[in-house]
């Protein structure tokens, strides 16, 4: 019952989300229609749309991307019909006239003619809208769709995701009353109704025509990085008491999604096969039969990832610690940016990582979907019957996890020595997080999912372009300096002497960068307020703030030893070339 309550607030709070700002447009049109007929059917099918477009990606079902295309197109076409229809009358009419002739023939009652086609109007408008929104979503939505992956499509599952969307209907329904009462005093006051109705028409095509060429997108990198994650991660808090790291995801950011330690482990479902890998480090191929009699800790990562190294020093230690009790400890890469496919790439990375036990190479994600895994990092323990026992997402719970290892362990018959364990600590990027100091999130600089961009210029899309940085930034915005071109997934530094600005507030600063695409390494500097970094240099820089871009990684580049406060991070690159990918924290 508690998530299905969650599931509601998380709904709602959607609506505080930057990624819903392009669909409210389409909702507050229709706010001088009257509720019962105008509007509830928009809401109405906007909710049962994003239930159940949501519902196929919960069923795994392969076409769930391409109907959420295709769907996108559909709908944008859609609403254009219907700003055009708004802006023009005469085109309204003609546009009704077929629907009603079919109205009138179905119809018994002349009375409810009009009502019926005006419901099924909004409902298709419902529709359509719910196409547009199904990408957005919290924390909480990935708590509904990771629960189904492992357990399977249930009641529960079903009841939180209806939940979810009537949350989310229930908010917009606020900003269509209150659009209703706006647009209700300017014709008592006014008599701009007609004019009024001719904007409305206008506002949807435009935002049709800046959805569907992407100026929202653009628009959207310009708003400030915080969002609602935090507080959904709070609510989903509520679920458990464990303190696990916000995991990198596919789908949803959550903050934690853990399973306690119960006195008998439950079933959780079985070993899938670990036939989908491209190749393996450290090993010949595993098989699922192959780790039969022995207990497995199962583990999705990507060697960019900062919430996957900090994870490494406790699969490392448990594999040493546990491997002559009957232990395996299975990496799964399966990547997140284009470079990570390279197996040269990760070859090196876990050789420099020290990572000696089985890698597997996914780069087709078969093993990924094979377990309905949606989360980096995540692991789930298999007993030696090769039964799930047990799973974890994200950074934290290690205690708990050690228990299921030695529980599953003794359950196969194994007798571990007496020994005293000492505790787990990891250096550099792999050091646990200073999580009370941590009020900076996750920032990717492609445009894609770039946000809190502050740079005066408008952000071009795949061109070469100059930017400035301005002289003050806000709390977790940044801006590009000198002639960059930035990608969907990446920005690519085009003259030297380009530049990076970030003011953040957290211990570590880290920074996805690669070398230009001949590999030559690319020099840098840091600098924090100006100063070079002293003490506060991280792992990959000098104390006089310099570095050099080597390989395709993650690069630690501030850990300040004295106390955290907002700072402004900038990093000059000398040498054209550089890619940078995203910022992340600790």
């Amino acid at each position: 019952m508690l998530l299905i309550v969650i599931a509601f607030l998380g709904g709602v709070l959607t609506i505080l989300s930057p990624c819903i700002l392009p669909v409210v447009p389409f909702v507050f049109a229709r706010s001088d229609k009257p509720f019962v007929t105008g509007r509830l059917p928009l809401l109405l099918g906007l909710a049962i749309t994003f239930a159940l477009v949501t519902g196929v990606g919960i069923a795994g079902l392969s076409g769930a991307a391409q109907l959420n295309h295709y769907g996108r197109w559909v709908s944008l076409a859609l609403f254009g019909v219907f700003g055009a229809s708004l802006l023009f009358p005469a085109l309204a009419a003609r546009l009704s006239r077929p629907f009603f002739g079919i109205g009138n023939r179905v119809a018994a009652q002349s009375q409810m003619r009009g009502t019926r086609f005006q419901i099924g109007s909004a409902l298709l408008l419902g529709v359509a809208t719910g196409l547009l929104w199904a990408p957005c979503a919290g924390p909480i939505l990935g708590l509904i769709l990771t629960g189904a992956a492992l357990h399977g499509a249930t009641w529960a599952t079903a009841a939180a995701l209806t939940a979810y969307a009537l949350g989310a209907a229930s908010s917009l329904a606020v900003v269509s009353g209150l659009g209703k009462q706006a647009l209700d005093g300017l014709k008592r006051s006014l008599g701009l109704g007609e004019r009024v109705r001719r904007a409305m028409g206008a506002l949807v095509l435009l935002s049709v025509t800046a959805i569907g060429f992407g100026f929202d997108t653009r628009a959207l990198a310009q708003l400030p990085s915080a969002s609602t994650t935090g507080v959904e991660s709070r609510l989903v808090g509520l679920l458990g008491s464990d303190h696990a790291q916000q995991p990198r995801t596919l789908k949803p950011h959550i903050q934690r999604i853990s399973a306690k330690v119960p006195s008998a482990l439950p079933v959780e479902g079985h070993l899938p096969s670990l036939d989908g890998a491209e190749s393996w480090l450290n090993s010949p191929p595993l098989t699922s039969d192959a780790l039969r009699g022995k207990v497995a800790v199962v583990n999705f990562w990507t060697y960019s990832c900062i919430n996957c190294l900090r994870t490494l020093p406790y699969l490392k230690t448990w594999s040493d610690r546990y491997r002559n009790d009957g232990l395996v400890v299975v990496g799964v890469h399966t990547p997140e940016f284009a470079f990570e496919h390279d197996p040269s790439n990760v070859k090196r990375a876990v050789a420099d990582l020290g990572v000696h036990y089985p890698v597997a190479i996914d780069n087709g994600y078969k093993i990924w979907q094979a377990f309905g895994n949606q989360y980096w990092p995540a692991f789930y323990i298999v007993d030696a019957q090769g039964r799930i026992r047990y799973h974890h997402f994200g950074e934290g719970g290690y205690a708990e996890a050690e228990k299921v290892i030695q529980q599953l362990l003794a359950e196969s018959g194994h007798t571990m020595q007496t020994r005293d364990l000492q505790p787990i600590q990891g250096a550099g990027a792999q050091a646990a997080a200073d999580n009370p100091n941590v009020e900076s999130g996750e920032t990717y600089v492609g445009y894609q999912q770039a946000r809190g961009f502050a740079s005066p210029e408008d952000l071009r899309p795949d061109d070469v372009a100059a930017y400035t940085v301005p002289s003050q930034l806000q709390l977790n915005s940044w801006a590009f300096g000198g002639k960059w071109i930035v990608g969907g997934e990446a920005a690519v530094l085009d003259d030297a002497h380009g530049r990076i600005a970030y003011r953040f507030h957290a211990r570590d600063l880290h920074l996805v960068l690669g070398p230009g695409v001949n590999g030559k390494p690319v020099r840098f500097r840091v600098t924090i307020d100006g100063a070079a970094p002293g003490d506060s240099h991280g792992a990959d820089v000098a104390a006089d703030g310099s570095g050099v871009v080597t390989s395709a990684r993650l690069y630690q580049l501030v850990r300040q030893h004295d106390a955290v406060r907002d700072r402004t991070f900038t990093i000059e690159f000398l040498d054209p070339g550089v890619q940078a990918f995203s910022f992340t924290f600790g």
